[in-house]
């Protein structure tokens, strides 16, 4: 009954997906509307280990340094909930990895029937043919096993994105995160970024790089007619699922 349940939430799922379709052809896609991202229906605060916190700094007589300013005046970085920060996306990841294993073994195993108040000759009686004592079992076996891989990618990303602070965590770290969505003729191109990051981490200029992000969650892609015509129908992909062969 569960795969018949599945099946058919597969089949409305589908159905609503082509009427959809159907509904846009010959428009535009559109695009998300810009809310608050705390107000999404999966947006869920996280909880992080931390240190306990340290105690507020006293302020100096005759000082006009601002504690934690890198500059005379006012710090323009972000620093408070809701303040906006860029962040720099740079991806150039290469990997290559070639992997050969080869294993043989040979196995070889004679047993002969022990000697047991010469019970030993009297197989014949209990075992088909003329079975000989000395050579109860000849057991030979050998197998050989040879498997080579290889995996070869690049990828490349270079872009920037500006990220809204939504959460301050206990020891001041910043829970970040960005959406930005570019609409060129049908098709629309997504950009997406959270994480954590330090405040000492973003630069006087208020911009920080992707690899200073914590639990970094970055999305490149998009959807429109080019990203339909790449990606197989939907019979397809069901069918890749179930068959086994």
């Amino acid at each position: 009954m569960r795969k018949y349940a599945y099946l058919i939430l597969l089949s409305l799922t589908s159905c609503a997906t082509t009427l959809d379709k159907l509904e846009q052809v010959g428009e535009q896609p559109n695009m998300a509307k810009t809310d608050n991202p705390r107000e999404n229906i999966g947006y869920k605060p996280i909880t992080w280990p931390t240190p306990d916190p340290l105690p507020p700094s006293k302020p100096q007589s005759n000082s006009l340094w601002q504690p934690g300013a890198r500059a005379f005046f006012r710090d323009q970085r972000a620093a408070r909930v809701g303040d906006i920060l860029r962040v720099h996306i740079k991806i150039d990841d290469k990997a290559e990895l070639n992997n050969e294993t080869e294993h043989k073994r040979d196995t070889q195993d004679d047993v002969k029937s022990p000697e047991v108040f010469g019970l030993q000759s009297k197989l014949g009686i209990l075992l088909p043919g003329r079975p000989n004592p000395e050579q109860l079992f000849d057991i030979k076996g050998t197998n050989k096993n040879k498997g080579t891989g290889t995996v070869q990618r690049q990828e490349k990303i270079e872009t920037e994105i500006a990220a809204l602070i939504t959460q301050i965590l206990p020891n001041g770290n910043f829970v970040i995160q960005g959406k930005q969505e570019i609409k060129v003729n049908f098709e629309v191109r997504e950009i997406a970024i959270s994480g954590v990051v330090r405040p000492e981490d973003i630069d006087t200029n208020n911009t920080i790089n992707s690899a200073q992000v914590a639990e970094a969650r970055i999305t490149y892609g998009g959807h429109g007619q080019l990203t339909d015509v790449q990606q197989p129908r939907w019979g397809s992909q069901v069918i890749d699922v179930l068959s086994p062969f």
